[in-house]
């Protein structure tokens, strides 16, 4: 199976640079313009199906891609970004001066600090990698997931074993990449841009995984 893993593209809150987690925020004007260059990427034939986060901002960056290909649109709850919990709706600054002692938790990088009313993440990365065993197991050769960046390199940590102390992985907002399932997995592309620049829409607003 090869699956197209793409990270959602610019949200309004992303423009602002304010966590998201399960808060659910629209694509801003640039990001439903990042949608339409991924749904140019691909031709008819590339994919047996699209999956989606059920969060607009997911949603809305898939729905040009299977109306493209007339694909029925499937979501997956488990592809949710990570619940921020206290975090959701704040900038970094914010949250650093009314919570420090939640933000060194979190920036430490400590695999089971739990956000406040929200997530691990270990749970994330559990939830995550929940979700890509359940799409190995659909009846589909070519798959596209659009969803978030958090739980996306949570996910691809631990399925390609990655230890939990290291962060190796950042998607930027509407960029593909590709992983294969054959009975192992395998990371065959991280990050691609080039649809992106070609309809003049790549920026790295958004890199951060939240």
């Amino acid at each position: 199976m090869l699956i197209y893993i793409i990270r959602h593209g610019e949200s309004l809150f992303n423009r602002e640079n304010r966590i998201q987690g399960q808060t659910d925020i629209a694509l801003s004007p640039f990001g439903e313009q990042q949608a339409f260059a991924i749904a140019e990427y691909f031709k008819p034939g590339d994919l047996d199906a699209v999956l989606s986060s059920p969060l607009q901002r997911a949603y809305q960056t898939a729905r040009p891609l299977a109306e493209r290909l007339n694909l029925e649109l499937l979501t997956l709850d488990d592809l949710k970004e990570i619940h921020a919990g206290i975090f959701s709706g704040l900038l970094w600054s914010e949250i650093e001066k009314r919570y420090p002692q939640y933000s060194a938790g979190w920036n430490n990088m400590e695999y089971d600090f739990v956000i406040p009313e929200g997530e691990s993440r270990r749970q994330l990365q559990e939830r995550g990698v929940r979700a890509f065993e359940q799409i190995v197991r659909m009846p589909y050769e070519k798959i596209a997931v659009v969803a978030h960046g958090g739980v996306l390199c949570a996910a691809l940590k631990g399925l390609l074993r990655v230890p939990p102390e290291t962060n190796p992985f950042s998607l930027f907002n509407a960029s593909i990449s590709r992983l294969a399932w054959s009975g192992k997995w395998s990371l065959l592309t991280l990050n691609q841009m080039e649809h992106l620049e070609k309809a003049g829409v790549a920026k790295e607003v958004g890199r951060g995984n939240l």
